[in-house]
């Protein structure tokens, strides 16, 4: 069958149509990926520091800082003092689902496939995600709090300290093995140079309105509309 995808969705490296029964894990990254926002960004807004936060985060995400690690640490110093309450004003009034996240999650999950976010971002709003759109797993950092405020630091997890791009892959693979399945039936969906370790070993990998490094090396790439455009692919 002949595959032509209509405009601002491009194939390389992958024969369509494609059929869900190749695939039994669908893991996908969370800022500006399943939703709208970067949330270390807004975060820094309540302390006025947003542009200062916002310049580090766009260098990381488009690969021109080579340790994300401490990329991120830099970031988090910056949000000292910021209350709880401000998190919380994020969710409430700027956090959305990215057009057609829900519909995706929901057509791969019909199909059998287990559901994974894995993000540079944090358990305040990966646990909140996980539980709206009813996902399998998820991995992420944890920030410290004391006194209703953040410390600007986070704190370390039994499974290591920051969850940066290694550690995406890192879990997508343990995630594999634990369901038993090859990292070929696995989809990993993501935006920024962090998402390409866990792409790379994926079977399908998928660029959703991504920085040019990562949109480069995706099988797909999703440059206009929503995340459900993917489903274009898939023809059983």
């Amino acid at each position: 069958m002949s595959f032509s995808p209509a405009p601002g969705l491009l194939v390389q490296g992958v024969s369509a149509p494609l059929s869900w029964s190749n695939f039994r894990l669908i893991a996908f990254d969370m800022d500006s990926t399943l939703i709208n926002i970067e949330c270390v960004d807004e975060i820094a807004d309540a302390a006025g520091r947003k542009a200062e936060v916002a310049a580090i985060t766009e260098a990381a995400m488009r690969g021109e800082i080579a340790d994300y690690k401490e990329s991120l640490r830099r970031r988090v110093a910056l949000l000292q003092g910021v209350p709880v309450s401000a998190m919380e004003q994020v969710w409430q009034e700027r956090l959305q689902l990215n057009p057609g996240a829900e519909a995706l999650v929901r057509a791969a999950q019909s199909a059998g496939l287990k559901t994974l976010l894995v993000s540079g971002g944090f358990t305040f709003f990966t646990d909140r995600i996980r539980d709206r759109l009813g996902l399998d797993f998820t991995r992420s950092n944890v920030l410290e709090v004391a006194d209703g405020a953040l410390t600007g630091r986070m704190v370390d997890q039994p499974w290591g300290d920051i969850c940066d791009g290694e550690e995406k892959k890192r879990m997508l693979l343990q995630t594999c093995e634990q369901l038993r399945i090859s990292p070929r039936q696995a989809i990993a969906v993501g935006d920024g140079a962090n998402d390409l370790p866990m792409m790379g070993v994926s079977g399908l990998s998928v660029a959703y309105h991504a920085k040019p490094k990562v949109r480069e090396q995706a099988m797909v790439q999703i440059n206009e509309g929503g995340l459900d455009r993917l489903l274009e692919l898939f023809g059983g």
